[in-house]
């Protein structure tokens, strides 16, 4: 039977124990498993290739994006390492030229080095991106929304666009989550999730995930995934399978909480500009529109003629928001990207793509929003801007 998104986020990959009838996925806190003879198993050999509990959460996963296949990391980075394991001295990477900064750093300060060539274009612009396009471009590498601009990129577009060229389409998936966006129903090939954030949603798991559909694709990674080792313990499985749960109650909060938060700002005397892919000027606001199902608890602001020093004093005024790296967790946060989230990144690079000493990234929590109202009122009236 084909369930409704709620039912799937709760029972997906998941059968009551069979040994005990424990409603809860157990945590198999074990390494290696009884075999009856050499090859002659239960389906598990060894924790690094395969663990029950990882198992679950990785078919739940794979159900709530629509996908087949399901891989969990023991972060978002490694996730992002095992694709870039697909490809090969020469060839070459279209991706957005606005990504998380721990992208753009793997991207040019690592794989570059193996003779990886990375072209960073505005995804928004689809001739840019075909122009990007060579012979040797055998990925493209989508983040819609962006960090920290919340730029929005066409999935169906890009995907009908380089499926002629035999080229990977990869979209993360992290500020969205499966809720609110389905890329591989949009035509992506890998769906990449920094389980920290949404997934997880409560701030205490580092994990990363990869979600397809393709078996050919999937033996490769599977085959680098168990052999490269970087798959996350069942106790970090079994929590973000629990967060899971709730994946769905949370998103509505984030959205609704987002909702008041960017409208609140917009018309902040002491807000320069604001990032939202909800509101009806923003440059991308139709496609979140079509392929959203709704515009996330992710806000970016520019503070009106504040330096550095006064942009970090205002930072730290906040009671609710708490200055972290991160985002996606019940509780707000509050991020500076030019030395946080971006900080690998030099001046000229942040400023091309909007990353400003004078912008703040918001994770909106799931707080009651007339307290984060309050705390944003309060950290912007007690600032000398």
């Amino acid at each position: 039977m084909d369930y409704k998104f709620a039912t799937k986020a709760i029972h997906a990959g998941q059968q009551p124990d069979p040994s005990t009838g424990a409603i809860m996925t157990p945590i198999y806190q074990t390494s290696t498993y009884k075999q009856s003879a050499p090859g002659v198993h239960l389906g598990y050999e060894y924790s690094r290739g395969s663990n029950p509990t990882r198992r679950a959460l990785e078919d739940c996963l794979a159900a709530l994006e629509g996908g087949k296949y399901g891989l969990a990391f023991a972060s978002g980075m490694a996730a992002i390492d095992t694709v870039l394991r697909l490809l090969k001295p020469g060839d070459e990477v279209v991706a957005g030229e606005d990504l998380y900064g721990g992208s753009y750093r793997l991207f040019t300060k690592v794989y570059e080095n193996y003779g990886i060539r990375f072209v960073f274009v505005n995804l928004a612009d689809l001739t840019q991106v075909e122009t990007a396009i060579t012979e040797k471009t055998r990925m493209l590498w989508v983040e819609t929304p962006t960090n920290p601009t919340l730029k929005i990129a066409d999935i169906a577009a890009l995907s009908a666009l380089v499926e002629e060229h035999n080229i990977i389409h990869v979209v993360d998936n992290t500020f969205a989550s499966p809720y609110l966006q389905n890329p591989l129903e949009l035509g992506a090939d890998i769906v990449m999730h920094s389980a920290t954030k949404y997934l997880n949603g409560h701030s205490d798991v580092v994990m990363g995930a990869l979600i397809l559909n393709t078996p050919e694709l999937y033996k490769q990674l599977r085959f680098y995934y168990n052999t490269c080792g970087a798959t996350p313990g069942p106790q970090d499985a079994f929590l973000c399978l629990r967060g899971l749960k709730t994946l769905h109650l949370r998103m509505k909060a984030h959205c609704e909480n987002g909702t008041l938060v960017a409208n609140y700002l917009k018309t902040h005397p002491k807000i320069e500009k604001v990032y939202w892919p909800g509101f009806l000027d923003h440059p991308g606001h139709e496609i979140a529109k079509k392929q959203m199902r709704g515009f996330g608890g992710m806000v970016s602001i520019v503070l009106k003629n504040a330096d550095l020093k006064e942009t970090f004093r205002i930072a730290s005024r906040f009671k609710v928001f708490a200055v972290a790296d991160s985002l996606g967790g019940v509780e707000s946060l509050v991020n500076h990207p030019a030395t946080m989230s971006h900080g690998s990144m030099s001046i000229a690079e942040r400023e091309k793509v909007g990353v400003l000493e004078n912008m703040l990234r918001l994770s909106v929590g799931i707080e009651d929003p007339a307290d984060l109202i309050n705390d944003l009122e309060t950290a912007l009236a007690e600032s000398a801007v």
